[in-house]
């Protein structure tokens, strides 16, 4: 055998051990390190950084090498839009962080934006179903809602919407021969509702579909849905991953042997990898090696930042809540969430019962909140407007605080019966909270609403 090729293969054995290292780590030691070890970083002329390999392709020792690495027999990158270095780092370290303190292994394929992600999740789910159709919480972000109500449509493939806190049998009851999972979103975008992952879960396995759940909002900091029964997950790189605002990817991770029936046991087992090396090498959906190496770099305080961000929001949402121009505030913080029982049993801080936090679970409920002013849509588009601090944008999860009008922006494309099943009122005021001082939000959003 090729000596090149027994090292490769030795390469192989040692990034197992790295991964299985790497299992028994802290939260904070995985985002810090991943996979990155002294024999990764040995191969890398000893950089202690993950290295962001920029190059569209690698060449080869030989023929044979190049013919393997192609079949995907050696370890190898060959050509970027299948593979790369940097890609590889990112996506192992996703997987770990997702899968940490659950039994089953997992594994990720990252995609050039959120939506994207989702649509390949989508696609390869229902490739070849005649008739198939598919569950789904209505209450997603506008550009899921467009992908299945209209997208999807135009496929002759029927979204079957539940209200996210239905209970268990409105879900079950959308359920038949031809439906092929059930997606949710956990918390919500803009409503900030909650769905029960493990009941659900419990009902996608005994139908033998798998449970898809976005969780970009909450980040594997707050909620691991694996870790509750779910076969996938999804994020929005975008978001709270790269608070700095600077990446613009996509995430799937997806745990071995997803609830699947109708799809092969060798796609089952991997069904992230088998996304990654035939299905996105097809489509093209890959995520760019410097947007990989960015989002790398911010992963390393994906739990400080969560717990930070978390802090102020609740500040600002009890803040909101006792405003007299205020109708109400969605945010799983508060004792005035009408979810709160469920909200409470999903959200713990990561790793907040070690040493550092005596030893006792901390509750913390992430950054984004949804308030609704008194009046009307005009009355929000004139607070909006009077923001002088908080950014007006589209955009959430930054270090800046952000404000945007759901009904007239993100979900404006869903149309008024869209936004009426999704529960999006005209007056609703999504907010993200970023890093700034409470007090100074809570002065400029006082003054907003004071007019």
């Amino acid at each position: 055998m090729d000596e090149k090729i027994m090292n490769l293969q030795e390469q192989i054995s040692q990034r197992e051990k790295a991964r299985k290292r790497a299992k028994s780590l802290s939260f904070d030691s995985i985002a810090t390190h991943g996979v990155y070890d002294l024999n990764e970083a040995l191969l890398n002329q000893g950089s202690i950084i993950e290295p962001v390999y920029l190059s569209t392709a690698q060449t080869f020792e030989n023929a044979e090498i190049m013919q393997k690495a192609l079949a995907y027999e050696i370890p190898s990158w060959s050509y970027t839009r299948i593979h790369n270095p940097t890609l590889y780092y990112l996506e192992e370290t996703l997987a770990l962080l997702e899968s940490y303190e659950c039994p089953s292994e997992a594994h990720a394929c990252v995609t050039s934006s959120g939506m994207s992600a989702i649509n390949t999740v989508v696609e390869a789910l229902l490739e070849g179903a005649e008739n198939a159709n598919f569950v789904s919480s209505a209450q997603v972000y506008g550009g899921t809602f467009q992908l299945f109500s209209i997208r999807q449509a135009q496929k002759k493939r029927q979204v079957r919407w539940v209200d996210a806190t239905a209970n268990i049998e409105k879900w079950e009851e959308n359920i038949d021969e031809n439906t092929r999972f059930i997606y949710i979103e956990v918390p919500s975008n803009p409503t900030i509702a909650m769905s029960d992952i493990k009941a659900l879960s419990v009902l996608a396995h005994q139908y033998n579909i798998p449970l898809i759940v976005d969780a970009t909002l909450a980040t594997p900091a707050l909620i691991r849905p694996l870790k509750y029964g779910a076969d996938i997950v999804i994020h929005s790189l975008s978001k709270i991953m790269n608070a700095s605002g600077m990446v613009i990817g996509g995430a799937l991770i997806a745990k071995e042997n997803i609830s699947a029936g109708f799809l092969a046991d060798e796609i089952r087992e991997n069904f992230a990898g088998f996304i990654k090396l035939l299905l996105n090498r097809d489509n093209g959906a890959c995520l760019s090696p410097m947007q990989a190496f960015l989002t790398l770099s911010e992963l390393r305080t994906l739990r400080m930042r969560v717990e930070k961000f978390s802090h102020n929001a609740l500040k600002i949402a009890q803040f909101l809540e006792a405003h007299p121009k205020v109708e109400w505030v969605s945010y799983p913080g508060l004792e005035s969430y009408q979810q709160k029982d469920l909200a409470r049993e999903y959200f713990w801080l990561v790793d907040s019962q070690t040493e550092s936090y005596n030893y006792k679970a901390v509750h913390a409920f992430g950054h984004l909140m949804s308030f609704s002013v008194k009046g009307d849509g005009q009355t929000a588009n004139e607070v909006l407007t009077r923001l002088k601090l908080i950014f007006r944008a589209t955009d959430l999860g930054r270090v800046k605080s952000i404000a945007t009008i759901p009904a007239t922006t993100t979900h404006q494309q869903q149309g008024d019966q869209g936004r009426e099943i999704a529960g999006i009122e005209n007056n609703l005021i999504r907010l993200s909270i970023g890093g700034e001082s409470p007090i100074d939000l809570m002065e400029d959003l006082d003054q907003a609403l004071a007019g």
